[in-house]
Parts: structure tokens; C-alpha cells; sequence
């Protein structure tokens, strides 16, 4: 599908966005989960003039941007990448959007397995981003974990690069496509929680609840969306040592047609400040796309 704003991000900076860019009359698709947003779940009471659920500020924004024509995809980003002036995006089902410009709205937050090893790991065989770091492990084995279709694509990618790959799964939500393309490119699929990983120096192996033991050089740990970070450098935009994206006063990044709003530009990180990037966002997405 084609649109000219894509919005990566459900949280009130990207629905914030979604509203002034679609009332500005360029089609705007917004492409993520509110499960996802950080004040999902949450009670709001540092807001002007409102206190109430985070649940319901989100539903009320998200009516709002659809009154407008804004149009809502439940899924998560998959792969990112740039085509002929044009921004190319996947997503958990396997749909692909062409953008004319990105506004990037999904926080900064990675999640963490919280199993022992994994901390004092990190950087010596423990990573969040395989396509940052599949270059390190050719010809090694790795392990892949994560229960979402990140995971599995990750999986499927990692095949290209490691002798041996390995997918750690305990509650498979990933898109049965992309399971399969994993399985059929010879991942092989371990169904059980892992509960360490073990190495000295350097990571050995991941222990599974089961008892179960998998060698490996390498742990990704792929629990969600893709990470702001991951899509910012596969459409050329380098983030911060913070995983933070440098915007300007009109929120945009270094790249033309890419614009970040809300937690990933840094802090404060709060819904005032989410909202007000998302409206200067949105209309600059805008903007950019009329040629103003």
C-alpha cells in the first residue's frame, strides 16, 4: 500500500502527529500498538488541563486522527528500508507501505529478558539488534529470542550469516509467515522460557527452564517491535549513543522526509512534551510532502 505520511508509533506523540498531519490532508498511516506506548495502563495527571487514563487519552486521540481520515495499522514494523526517493516498511502480517515521508514516534525503550548473564553479557555475546551485529557472528552459532515476529525475522536473517541458528520461543505471538520463512531457511525452534545465559568472559551458552542447554556464541534478544534505533539506520539516520534521534526545531532528523517526535528525541520524557513534537511533526511531514 502506498501512503505520504507514515507515522511508526501509537503513544500520544504519534497520534498527536497523525491528527495534524491528516487534517492537513495528506494521507497519513500510523503503524503500531498502544500496548506499546508508555502510558498504556498508566493514570495521567501532569497533563494541562486533563486527568485521566492513559488507556483513554489514547482511544479519544486515535478517534480524533480517524475523524480526519487517518488510517490505524495494529502492527509492528518488521524491516525498513529506502527505494528510489521513497521509504519501504513491512509490517508483523507481511504488509508492505511505500511512505513519502516517516515521522518515527515509538520511544526509545528496549525490552530486557531479565534472566542472569544477560547484563554482565552485554557487548561480549549479548545484543538487542541483529542487523547491527550479524557481521560479528559469521560462521557462529546464535540464538534468537523473542516471541513476536521481530524474532522471527531476525531468525530468518541471522541464517544468512551464522553456522548454526537458533530460535528461543515460550509464547509464540509471530505471524505464522514469518514463522514458517524462519523454519523453511533452517532456524531451529526451542519452545521452552530460557532462564540464563552463561559464559565467562564472553557468552557460552543459554540455559533454557527445561534444563535444556544450547551452545552458542551469540544471544539476540528480540522482544518486540523494532527498536527506533534499527529503523532509523536502515532509512540513514544514525541515532545518538543513547539510541536517541537528533531532530532540529521542526523535528526533523538529518535525512529529508524523516521527522522523530516524543521519547526518542531524549528527555523530558512526558506527554506534554510527546504531544507538542507530534503536532510539529505531523504538519512538517506534511509540509514536506506538498514540496512547502
Amino acid at each position: 500500500m502506498d501512503t505520504d505520511v507514515l507515522i511508526i508509533g501509537c503513544g500520544p506523540a504519534g497520534v498527536q502527529a497523525a491528527i495534524h498531519s491528516s487534517r492537513a490532508k495528506v494521507k497519513t498511516t500510523v503503524v503500531g500498538k498502544t500496548i506499546n506506548s508508555s502510558v498504556h495502563g498508566t493514570d495521567i495527571e501532569n497533563y494541562f488541563g486533563v486527568v485521566s487514563e492513559g488507556d483513554t487519552i489514547l482511544a479519544d486521540g486515535i478517534a480524533q486522527a480517524k475523524s480526519f481520515g487517518a488510517e490505524f495499522i495494529n502492527q509492528n514494523v518488521v524491516t525498513s528500508a529506502t527505494q528510489d526517493g521513497s521509504f519501504l516498511f513491512t509490517t508483523d502480517d507481511g504488509t508492505e507501505i511505500k511512505a513519502k515521508a516517516v515521522i518515527i514516534a515509538t520511544g526509545v525503550s528496549r525490552k530486557k529478558l531479565a534472566v542472569p548473564g544477560e547484563k554482565e553479557l552485554f557487548g561480549k555475546g549479548v545484543s538487542y539488534c541483529a542487523v547491527c551485529d550479524c557481521n560479528f557472528y559469521k560462521g557462529r552459532r546464535v540464538v534468537l529470542v523473542g516471541n513476536e515476529s521481530e524474532a522471527a525475522v531476525s531468525a530468518k536473517f541471522m541464517t544468512s550469516y551464522a553456522s548454526e541458528t537458533s530460535w528461543v520461543a515460550w509464547d509464540l505471538t509471530a505471524d505464522d509467515s514469518v514463522v514458517t520463512k524462519a523454519l523453511d531457511a533452517g532456524v531451529r525452534l526451542y519452545t521452552n522460557r530460557p532462564v540464563s545465559i552463561d559464559g565467562t568472559d564472553k557468552v557460552e551458552s543459554i540455559t533454557l527452564v527445561d534444563g535444556t542447554v544450547i551452545p552458542t556464541d551469540g544471544v539476540f534478544i528480540e522482544l518486540g517491535a523494532k527498536s527506533a534505533a534499527d529503523i532509523a539506520m536502515d532509512i540513514g539516520v544514525m541515532p545518538e549513543m543513547d539510541d536517541t534521534i537528533k531532530v532540529d526545531a521542526d523535528c526533523k532528523t538529518e535525512v529529508p522526509g524523516v521527522f522523530a517526535c516524543g521519547d526518542i528525541t531524549g528527555k523530558p520524557w512526558q506527554v506534554a512534551k510527546a504531544v507538542g513534537q507530534g503536532c510539529i511533526a505531523g504538519l512538517n511531514a506534511a509540509d514536506f510532502v506538498k514540496g512547502n
